[in-house]
């Protein structure tokens, strides 16, 4: 079978390397170069970079007629699209005859959009997973060809999840294109009745609000990991990379103990244990209060 794959971010490298194995991958279709860090210097995506190192053909087509075009000149049995980060289009999805088949990390129809592991655990999920689907013009909303469900650790946060998502969603992703390519699967279409979703995260959402209860708190640094940020009363801006949730309760935003990096919330409060100071470095609490006089944060 001949496949197009289609994905950007880090999250797709795994399938990408998984596919290359055991298909035969005729192109590889990610979004253009762009300007990222401080220098804004061209960027390639990790699934740039991967396909690079696998010698596979790459395409980066800027409009919606140019993928169109190059999926038409590929003429693949299959298009299976991971993270690419981009809809689409109705022609598209009619052109491969084992259809457009996407991995996406929910249990869908919950947490459908483009942060699914981000909105899950800011909603203090203890359960996620990966959906294999045939796309259809909808916002995820296909007939699914298999789910997997993975287990949140307490200690997972954004990047650990999205690791073990990514891993495990890569062997899921080849198995049921076995099956589906042999005819042993038979799509379910999604009840479209249970459906959630979960859109892109705006940049306010970072700045930690200390009103919300110490558990949302928590919630919000696993999900947005690691760049929730709260300010100092003098300005600086602290990154909270690590917080546990304590019973004690006060004033939201100031400091219940001082030897302890502790700080009241709407409701009980949370001990800060990892951050970055407004040096750049990386610190326990009990290190940052050493070297700052604080008193609330805001």
């Amino acid at each position: 079978m001949k496949i197009v794959f289609m994905g950007t971010s880090s999250f797709a490298v795994p399938s990408l390397k998984a596919l290359a194995e055991n298909f035969q991958v005729v192109g590889v279709i990610t979004q253009p170069d762009r300007p990222a860090h401080r220098g804004q210097k061209l960027t390639p995506s990790p699934v740039k970079k991967m396909a690079l190192e696998l010698h596979l053909c790459l395409y980066q087509p800027e409009k919606k007629s140019q993928i169109e075009e190059t999926v038409l000149k590929l003429k693949p049995d299959c298009v299976v699209v991971v993270a690419y980060g981009r809809i689409l289009t109705k022609e598209v999805l009619g052109i491969p005859p084992y259809g457009c088949i996407n991995l996406h990390a929910s249990l869908l129809p919950k947490y459908r959009g483009a942060a699914p592991i981000q909105r899950c655990l800011m909603a203090g999920e203890k359960l996620t997973g990966n959906t294999v689907m045939l796309m259809d013009e909808g916002m995820d909303t296909g007939d699914i060809l298999r789910q997997e469900s993975v287990p949140i650790d307490e200690e997972d946060h954004l990047l650990s999840l999205s690791e073990k998502l990514s891993t495990k969603g890569a062997k899921l992703l080849v198995s049921t294109l076995k099956d589906w390519f042999e005819g042993k699967i038979a799509p379910t279409p999604q009840d479209h009745q249970q459906a959630t979703y979960a859109p892109p995260i705006w940049k306010e959402e970072y700045r930690i609000c200390w009103k919300a209860s110490a558990q949302s708190v928590k919630d919000r640094v696993r999900g947005l990991y690691p760049n929730c940020y709260a300010f100092l009363e003098e300005g600086e801006r602290i990154k909270v990379l690590k917080v546990r949730v304590c019973q004690e309760s006060g004033e939201p935003g100031e400091l219940i103990h001082q030897r302890k990096f502790q700080v009241a919330c709407g409701e009980n409060s949370v001990e800060i244990l990892e951050l970055i100071n407004p040096k750049g470095k990386r610190v326990s609490g009990e290190d940052f209060l050493r070297g700052y006089r604080v008193k609330k944060l805001r």
